[in-house]
């Protein structure tokens, strides 16, 4: 481990000031602890690396959508990406700055949109011909003009899994980058909208620049000829995606990032990013507990009580997710070869396959670099109550949402009529 934020003590794992195994002990396994320090860290990794360039940065909230987290960003003056009603709501609970928002994604309702527009979102990152008119109308109705970016696809593969690929032509994202043209025209006509802006993000977990700086040429090539027709914009929206190490990967760092987005647009546009993972990810853990050890004639298994319910990335991408145990056991304890499972009734409930560890029973583990996509892509699956989110501040511990009650699993449920006699 390198991260500053995590280190052992006598044996023992800890997050900043507190002992995971402090946490566990209170509040049960599963949970997921966030870092606060290591969430204002990595925010002002990207801040600091701009500089004195104009830019704004809008925090993914789908990456992780926790109030507790989305205020510590929203302290220290981020802004937000958002892609649906219920990630706006989440960011004006917080107090989040609506200028400061970007409403992205492929299927906004007009109810979505009516709400975005009443807040006063910054702008929306509009991604198809269809929407475009779609909001046109909406804001007609509410009588304003919809601060627009069209976000375009500029076909460059990310070099990532296929399913966080957004850049591509067979991809469902963006406008193809030879009818963004056509598309801006027509905006500039429509009385409704301001065009503001230009946006793309080509996917998620990018671990090289080179396709960051072709995207953005492309874009430029675009933006010229905007400029051209005279349809002047303002901002440059560069997306997000810059990936994490989970194992092995060896990610640009974030200065070398912002340097070549820098490198590529010129000073006269101001540049937005999103990043998500990249803050929020490494910030995060998933605590779980060993129920049994179990031996099979070919497997070992560490059958444990968090779950894909818990964690879906080992099961959905195939995700590789570094595993620690959270107290380094006695010397007698060998490390053995284990497949980490949960109880839930697919083959598929895996947390971590073929790992070398030394396991005692009930053993506790610590899941690293589960702060992103962990808790906002779980699951009430097999009637599991979803787990409880901690942030840790120094030597404080925050409960930031409780565990789930087993009777909130069905508390709106309704039950049948009486049957007639």
């Amino acid at each position: 481990m390198t991260d500053p934020h995590f280190e052992r003590r006598n044996g023992e794992l800890f997050m900043e000031q507190v002992a995971l195994r402090q946490i566990a002990e209170r509040f049960g396994t599963p949970c997921y602890v966030y870092s606060r320090a290591a969430l204002t860290a990595a925010w002002h990794r990207y801040d600091r690396a701009f500089g004195a360039r104009r830019h704004r940065i809008h925090y993914a909230v789908k990456a992780n959508a926790n109030l507790a987290v989305l205020d510590t960003l929203a302290r220290l003056g981020s802004g937000f990406d958002i892609v649906s009603a219920g990630e706006l709501a989440r960011v004006l609970a917080v107090g989040g700055d609506p200028a400061r928002i970007v409403f992205s994604g492929v299927g906004k309702t007009a109810a979505e949109m009516r709400a975005a527009l009443d807040a006063g979102v910054g702008v929306f990152n509009v991604e198809s011909p269809a929407e475009l008119a779609r909001l046109n109308e909406i804001a007609g109705q509410c009588g304003q003009a919809a601060r627009v970016a069209i976000r375009v696809n500029p076909d460059v593969d990310a070099q990532t899994h296929p399913y966080i690929s957004t850049g591509l032509t067979d991809n469902k994202f963006g406008v193809p980058m030879p009818e963004a043209l056509t598309l801006y025209r027509r905006a500039a006509e429509l009385a409704h909208i301001q065009v503001t802006g230009i946006a793309c993000h080509i996917g998620s977990q990018i671990t090289t620049l080179a396709p960051f700086i072709d995207a953005l040429a492309r874009v430029m090539v675009l933006v010229t000829q905007l400029a051209q027709e005279g349809i002047d914009i303002a901002h440059v929206d560069a997306g997000g995606g810059l990936g994490i190490r989970y194992q092995d990967e060896t990610p640009p760092p974030v200065a070398d990032y912002v340097a070549a987005v820098c490198l590529a647009i010129p000073e006269r546009y101001e540049i937005c990013i999103e990043p998500g993972r990249s803050i929020c990810g490494p910030a995060g853990v998933l605590l779980t507990r060993v129920e049994y050890l179990k031996d099979t004639p070919t497997r070992r298994f560490a059958i444990c009580d968090a779950a894909m319910t818990e964690l879906i990335r080992p099961a959905l991408y195939e995700a590789w997710h570094a595993v620690e145990v959270v107290q380094t056991p006695p010397a007698s304890v060998a490390a053995l070869e284990y497949d980490l499972v949960g109880p839930v009734c697919e083959s598929a409930d895996f947390l971590a396959t073929a790992r070398c560890l030394p396991l005692a029973p009930h053993a506790l583990l610590s899941i690293m670099s589960a702060g992103a996509y962990g808790h906002v892509m779980a699951s009430n699956y097999n009637a599991r109550p979803r787990p409880p989110e901690l942030v840790v501040d120094g030597e404080h511990i925050h409960l930031a949402r409780p565990r789930e009650a087993l009777a909130a699993l069905f508390a709106e449920e309704q039950l049948l009529p009486p049957d007639p006699r």
